[in-house]
C-alpha cells in the first residue's frame, strides 16, 4: 500500500502504537496516534514518541468529519477488533490492519512466527539465539516486548526475523505469511476477548493460513487442536511429540530426543539428538518447546550441531519456571508468566517436591479444575490472592485441597509462603491468572516476587 503523504490513524498509544507511528513517519506517511483515554496527556505521548515526522496525537474521540481523511487504520494488539468506533471506518471501506501486518508489509528477509497458548516466549527466545549463532542479521520481535515495526525498515534480504505472535496480533493479519510458523499448543485463554474457544482457535490458526507448500508449519501432535489443523494447514506440516514415536518430525523416547526424517527410499531415518537432562530447562513443557525450536531451526537449514549446542547452553526465560534462589533450604521459583491454568499446570508439573503455591489474580473467565487436578499431592499449601481467590478456593475445596489460605496483598501471600515452607520444599509463584488489578503486567509481579526472595534473611 502506498502511504506516503497520507494520514494513517494509529489506535493505541503504548509501545506498539508508537512503534507503528514511527514506521509510518519514516516512510513519509502522516501518523495520528489516537487513544480514547481522556485522562492521557497528548503532549506526554508526543514526548514519549520522540521525533516522528508529521505526528499528531488525538485524545478522547475523532471528530466525524475527520474520519474520512484516513487512508488506513492501524490497531495496537490491545485494541479489540469489535470496538464500536471501528464500524465507522469499515463503513467507509478504510482498511484496518494490526501493527504486525504493517511491519510485515515493509519488512524483508525470512520470517519465523511462533504462537501458542503457552511456551511462546521461551521458544521464540531460544530460536532467536540459535538463529543468531548461524545468521549475521537476526531480530527477535513481537509479543516478546520488541515491536516488529521498530525494526521492519532495517531488515534486508538476508535478515531472519523471529516473531512471537499472540492471538490478539493475529486477529488483524491479512497477508502475513511466515516462511516458518509454529503453533505450540492451544488451550483455553483470553476468552474474555475472543468470547468462544472456536474463535480463539481460529485466531491461532491464522499464523499459517497464507502459507504454501514452500513454507513450513510446526505443530504439536499431542494437542488435539493443532493435530487437527495439520490436516488443513496449507503449508508443509512437521510435528513434534512428547508421547510417541513419529515417522517424521522430532519426538521424545524416554529421556532422549530424536529426529525422524524420510530417507531417499521412503524409509524413516532416526537420529538421536540429546538427552533432556543435558538442558538447563526444567519441565515437560520446556522439552516440547525445545523440540519445536529444533524443528523450526532445522527447517531454516541451521546445522544440527549448532542447534544442539545452543539448546544445551540456553537458560530459562525470566518469569517462566525461573529458579530464583535457595533460602533456608527452600527453593524459590518465579513462574509469573503462568497467566492461565494450562501454563500454571506446566509450572506445578516441573516441581519435584512439596510445594507452597501462590495462585490467583485477574479473572479471564478461566476454569481451574485441570490445574487443581495437576497438583497431584505436591501442593502442601495453596495461597490465593486477587480477584479470583474465592473462585479458585471453591474449586480447590471441591477437589479435596485442604490447606487453602487467602491473602489480601501479594506481600502477605509471600510471607505466608515463607512461614509454610520447610527445608527441602519449594515456593512457586505460578498464579494461573493475569496480574491486572494488582500489577500492571506479569513482569512486575515476577520482579516483586524476586525482590521479596532477596530480602529473606536480610
Amino acid at each position: 500500500m502506498e502511504l506516503q503523504g497520507k494520514k494513517v490513524l494509529v489506535v493505541g498509544s503504548g509501545k506498539s502504537g508508537i512503534g507503528a507511528a514511527g514506521l509510518l513517519g519514516k516512510i513519509g506517511a502522516l501518523p495520528v496516534i489516537f487513544d480514547s483515554n481522556e485522562k492521557l496527556d497528548a503532549g506526554a505521548i508526543k514526548e514519549k514518541a520522540g521525533q516522528i515526522p508529521g505526528l499528531e496525537v488525538q485524545i478522547g474521540t475523532i471528530p466525524e468529519e475527520k474520519r474520512k481523511e484516513f487512508a488506513l487504520v492501524v490497531l495496537s494488539p490491545g485494541v479489540p477488533v469489535d470496538l464500536p468506533m471501528l464500524e465507522d471506518y469499515r463503513a467507509l471501506s478504510i482498511p484496518i490492519w494490526g501493527e504486525i501486518e504493517l511491519a510485515y508489509e515493509f519488512s524483508k528477509g525470512k520470517l519465523i512466527a511462533i504462537t501458542g497458548t503457552n511456551g511462546k516466549t521461551t521458544t521464540t527466545t531460544l530460536v532467536g539465539q540459535i538463529m543468531s549463532a548461524y545468521f549475521a542479521s537476526v531480530y527477535v520481535v513481537g509479543n516478546i516486548g520488541n515491536p516488529y515495526t521498530d525494526i521492519a525498515l532495517d531488515t534486508k534480504e538476508d535478515t531472519v526475523t523471529v516473531a512471537e505472535i499472540s492471538s490478539f496480533q493475529l486477529e488483524t493479519t491479512q497477508e502475513f505469511k511466515p516462511a516458518v510458523s509454529a503453533i505450540l499448543n492451544i488451550t483455553p485463554d483470553h476468552l474474555n476477548r475472543h468470547h468462544t474457544m472456536e474463535c480463539y482457535v481460529e485466531m491461532k490458526e491464522r499464523i499459517a493460513v497464507k502459507q504454501t507448500k514452500e513454507d513450513t508449519c510446526i505443530l504439536n501432535y499431542e494437542d488435539d487442536y493443532t493435530r487437527d489443523f495439520g490436516e488443513r494447514c496449507p503449508g508443509k506440516v512437521l510435528f513434534f511429540s512428547s508421547k510417541r514415536e513419529l515417522e517424521e518430525g522430532v519426538f521424545l523416547a524416554g529421556e532422549e530426543i530424536f529426529m525422524a526424517k524420510k530417507g531417499a527410499l521412503g524409509n524413516t531415518e532416526k537420529l538421536r539428538l540429546m538427552n533432556i537432562h543435558d538442558m538447563n530447562l526444567v519441565g515437560m513443557c520446556n522439552v516440547e518447546n525445545v523440540m519445536a525450536a529444533i524443528l523450526i531451526c532445522d527447517a531454516m537449514k541451521v546445522p544440527m550441531e549448532i542447534i544442539i549446542k545452543v539448546v544445551k547452553e540456553f537458560k530459562a526465560v525470566e518469569h517462566r519456571i525461573e529458579f530464583v534462589a535457595t533460602k533456608n533450604g527452600v527453593d524459590y521459583y518465579n513462574d509469573s508468566k503462568g497467566t492461565n491454568p494450562d501454563a500454571a499446570i506446566q509450572g506445578i508439573r516441573a516441581m519435584d517436591r512439596p510445594t507452597v503455591l501462590i495462585g490467583g489474580g485477574y479473572d479471564k473467565q478461566s476454569e481451574y479444575d485441570a490445574w487443581i487436578e495437576a497438583f497431584d499431592g505436591k501442593v502442601k499449601a495453596l495461597v490465593l490472592i486477587g480477584q479470583t481467590k474465592e473462585k479458585i478456593a471453591a474449586c480447590a475445596r471441591a477437589h479435596g485441597v485442604k490447606n487453602i489460605i487467602l491473602a489480601e496483598t501479594f506481600e502477605e501471600a509471600f510471607a505466608i509462603c515463607v512461614s509454610q515452607a520447610l527445608p527441602g520444599d519449594a515456593v512457586l509463584l505460578s498464579p494461573a491468572c493475569a496480574s491486572w488489578g494488582m500489577f500492571p503486567n506479569y513482569e512486575v509481579r515476577g520482579n516483586r516476587f524476586k525482590e521479596l526472595v532477596g530480602k529473606i534473611g536480610a
